[in-house]
């Protein structure tokens, strides 16, 4: 018996140190005990990473080259992921009222996910929140001049609480980038300003905030300050804790007067520009990855594009495609401050000519915000990821 307690106590010895090591190297929780009724049901999230959903199938792509050659490029997410991607979906939803249910359509939430998010999976595990947005079905009857009922701060509530419940439930202290698109990214512009921004544990684990199809607002003369005090811009894949922002033009369609995007909304600042295919400055070659039947927002309906010459005899059957070299892109500011997009079709080539995306002057590009980068968001995931895990390494 006396052996047995001397055994005990040795373990006790061993283990002690261990268990207080253990203790001190837990995250800190920025909400303990945080549990939301309506997150902690998996049905509520279009992607996570303990699903089978449609973040994970249906993201093979074609790369069509000039001379009409094509060549695929299967999806293989990365096995070990060591940094998460919150996302939040533009307006998408067809729902009946001013704000939409928490059951997601194929049509709408599901296949917006698959377009701007899903591919991320090459660099991160996808957490991605149903929430009652306001709908299109909403925004469409502002344009018409007969507005509906609708709740923005229901919205946004809805994002909160599953951020919250991500945050103390599933992030175990990983780095996270967080990425929306249009009226998602005016939800995570609020949260990142609320959220994120004030608090230095929370600022630790932002890799970036990608904000895209909106107008973050910056200083004129300087990169942070306006909506973020301490998240400055981001202006190399080697930066974390920093921000992407843009709203895409053609180069030869610049932002009307009564544009949507690119404009100032405070004194003293302008929309935020960062060039994902060059972070850097100037001019860049993007990355992007198109639906292939030619679908950017499902209500619209397209004939499918000739990607390739029919002479060629080309078939795709994948559902994205990637023109490799095809498109440029560049900030500018001529008052407006926004990504110009420059097309490099040649009618002398078996490849297509042009892309779509458009839908007013006033809105640019902004249809395809997403996908004309998405190669080029999923590089700078991928820097970004590497150089926190390295600044973590050397502050260890």
């Amino acid at each position: 018996m006396r052996r047995l307690r001397l055994s005990a106590v040795i373990l006790a010895g061993l283990l002690g140190p261990l268990a207080r090591a253990h203790a001190r190297s837990a995250p800190p929780n920025p909400y303990p005990g945080y549990m939301s009724t309506t997150y902690a049901d998996p049905a509520h999230w279009l992607c996570r990473p303990d699903l089978d959903d449609v973040c994970d199938h249906g993201l093979d792509a074609t790369a069509v080259a000039a001379n009409g050659r094509t060549r695929l490029e299967r999806f293989k997410p990365a096995r070990h992921p060591q940094i998460d991607c919150f996302y939040i979906y533009p307006t998408i939803s067809t729902d009946p009222g001013g704000n939409s249910d928490l059951v997601p359509g194929a049509d709408q939430e599901l296949f917006v996910v698959q377009q701007q998010a899903a591919r991320l999976g090459l660099a991160c595990r996808v957490f991605a929140p149903v929430y009652r947005q306001v709908t299109l079905t909403a925004l469409i009857a502002i344009l018409a001049g007969h507005p509906i009922p609708a709740d923005q701060n229901l919205a946004y509530a809805d994002v909160l609480d599953a951020w919250k419940h991500y945050v103390a439930n599933d992030n175990d202290g990983r780095g996270v980038i967080v990425i929306g698109h249009s009226q998602g990214a005016g939800i995570l512009t609020k949260l990142v300003k609320d959220e994120i921004d004030p608090n230095p544990i929370l600022r630790e684990r932002l890799v970036s905030a990608m904000l895209l199809g909106t107008s973050l607002q910056v200083p004129t003369t300087a990169d942070v300050g306006c909506d973020f005090q301490n998240i400055p811009l981001c202006h190399s894949r080697r930066d974390v804790g920093c921000a992407i922002s843009y709203g895409s033009f053609r180069a030869n369609k610049p932002p009307p007067p009564n544009s949507l995007f690119g404009r100032s909304t405070q004194a003293g600042c302008k929309a935020a520009c960062t060039n994902p295919a060059a972070l850097g400055g100037g001019s860049g070659t993007l990355h992007p990855y198109f639906p292939t039947n030619g679908v950017s927002l499902p209500i619209l309906t397209v004939p499918p594009p000739a990607w390739v010459d029919p002479a060629k005899h080309v078939t795709i059957t994948t559902p994205f495609v990637t023109l490799p070299h095809f498109v440029d892109a560049a900030c500018a500011d001529n008052g407006f401050s926004y990504l110009a997009l420059t097309v490099h079709g040649n009618p002398k080539d078996a490849r297509i000519d042009d892309i779509a995306g458009d839908l007013t002057p006033e809105w640019g590009m902004h249809l395809i915000d997403v996908n004309v980068a998405m190669g080029d968001l999923v590089r700078i995931a991928r820097g970004q990821a590497k150089a926190l895990q390295l600044r973590r390494h050397r502050g260890s």
